[in-house]
């Protein structure tokens, strides 16, 4: 189970990367695609917590450094039938049922998708399509998608053990919406980073990081981090508003969203001061 449960982990990552490199029509059937194997993760986590299994995210390095889209997608093909191969080891039929039913359809879905060149993903030219950045504004840019890319996917997998092992209906609908949130940036950065030749999949996450024993103190924490990408969108709004006054008002808007995730934390925080 925890074999299985560690290489769904890595299958949704390589699915969802992939879709980063694509310019075409394929990025969205790779995008849904990751959401279902998302879903079956928490699934699977689900299972493990009925059962009272210990589990973490603990997963190999995924890699992505390719020069054809096919390449990836018989990457992720293969991973797909060696999760097909381990569904016994989870006991609930339900489960298995619906995940061998979907697993098949996506492997004849991916098939079908057209060949596409992606090495422009990997490339390190730290351009963007018509934007002419300076040196700095593109180092600066580098740096902050490389620290939020793995900020985001950080948030994602933390708020989602916090919601999984979590009964209370109040937090999870903040920790829910927190998720969606992070996939939204962690979409929108990797597009960027694919775009700018920097594309890399996040490092792995410590077990500290997600099984914390003080919620209190890691909203607390969260909150300061939150302002922290604040300030960090605000410099570069302002670093690029002469280059790019579509990417100034991206950044603006990302600044803005990140108050609400501020908000978020801070209600979550008043209800359990108040409990």
């Amino acid at each position: 189970m925890k074999q299985l449960f560690a290489e769904i982990h890595e299958a949704w990552l390589a699915t969802q990367f992939t879709g980063f490199m694509s310019k075409t029509q394929s990025r969205q059937e790779l995008y849904e695609f990751s959401n279902i194997l998302f879903k079956h993760l928490t699934w699977i986590e689900n299972d493990f917590i009925k059962n009272e299994m210990t589990y973490t995210y603990d997963i190999k390095h995924v890699p992505i450094r390719v020069t054809q889209l096919s390449h990836m997608v018989n990457n992720i093909i293969q991973r797909l039938t060696a999760i097909e191969s381990q569904l016994e080891s989870c006991k609930d039929e339900h489960i298995t049922f619906r995940m061998r039913s979907d697993l098949t359809y996506m492997k004849v879905a991916l098939e079908k998708l057209p060949e596409e060149e992606v090495a422009s993903s990997f490339n390190a030219s730290k351009n963007y399509p018509n934007v002419e950045l300076s040196d700095q504004e593109k180092d600066a840019l580098t740096l902050f998608l490389f620290e939020e890319s793995y900020k985001e996917y950080e948030l994602i997998m933390v708020y989602n053990y916090s919601k999984a092992n979590s009964n209370d209906a109040f937090l999870n609908r903040i920790f829910q919406i927190l998720i969606d949130e992070s996939f939204f940036h962690l979409r929108s950065f990797g597009q960027m980073m694919s775009e700018m030749g920097i594309l890399g999949v996040p490092r792995s996450l410590m077990e500290e990081i997600y099984k914390f024993d003080d919620l209190e103190q890691f909203l607390k924490d969260g909150i300061q981090e939150e302002i922290g990408a604040k300030e960090e969108c605000q410099k570069l709004a302002a670093a690029v508003s002469d280059s790019s006054e579509h990417f100034a008002a991206f950044f603006t808007f990302i600044n803005n969203q990140e108050n609400y995730h501020i908000a978020l934390m801070e209600e979550a925080l008043a209800y359990i001061n108040n409990k």
